[in-house]
């Protein structure tokens, strides 16, 4: 398997910490594809991400599959030990829904802010806008609080165990420095989790 994939891009991050939580980062080989000098807007590229996204997992088969959670939904099945994405539809159901939450409400909202805010990211959002930045900031910072209020009372975000959606909340607040803000830093209870994935060393490569 070939991962396509930009080093400390948050997306394929996801993938990355994800095969290093399951100890299988030598199983699938990285090729690395700027997003800042829009490698993956080539021609080349497309060929096998017609979005234009990253990162993209190509199969022996060449079967190629783009979207973050789902290439780690195709990585679980085939590694299927260490369990990060439930053994039951119970556990199954927890996991998503909190990985939705912090995608959605969280992850995405934060990427807003950046995109549409930071200068680096003007030649790529065209034109940016101040009033998207504002309304992501906005509610990335209010569910940073929810998130915190949440692991209060629970050691993991989901289903009280490590999984996808541990990896996915620590890869944005890792993102977040990029705006100079740092949520783990400013919440009691989202510091004492972050410091303990830290711990786990899976983000260490």
């Amino acid at each position: 398997m070939k991962l396509y994939q930009s080093p400390k891009a948050p997306n394929p991050d996801r993938v990355v910490f994800f095969l290093r939580a399951k100890g299988k980062l030598d199983a699938v080989e990285m090729i690395d594809v700027s997003i800042m000098e829009q490698e993956h807007k080539t021609a080349e590229y497309r060929k096998l991400s017609p979005y234009a996204q990253v990162p993209t997992l190509v199969l022996d088969d060449g079967t190629a599959i783009t979207e973050s959670r789902a290439i780690c939904t195709y990585l679980e099945g085939v590694f299927p030990e260490p369990n990060l994405m439930g053994r039951d539809p119970k556990e199954k159901a927890l996991i998503e829904m909190w990985d939705r939450r912090i995608e959605l409400m969280f992850f995405i909202q934060f990427a807003g802010w950046f995109r549409n805010a930071h200068p680096m990211m003007a030649p790529l959002e065209v034109p940016q806008s101040p009033e998207a930045a504002a309304k992501g900031e906005k509610a990335a910072r209010t569910m940073a609080k929810r998130l915190d209020a949440h692991l209060a009372t629970h050691e993991f975000v989901a289903a009280d165990r490590f999984s996808i959606a541990d990896i996915t909340l620590y890869i944005g607040c890792g993102f977040c420095r990029v705006m100079k803000w740092e949520p783990q830093k400013e919440h009691e209870h989202l510091g004492r989790w972050y410091d303990a994935m830290t711990a786990r060393g899976f983000a260490k490569g």
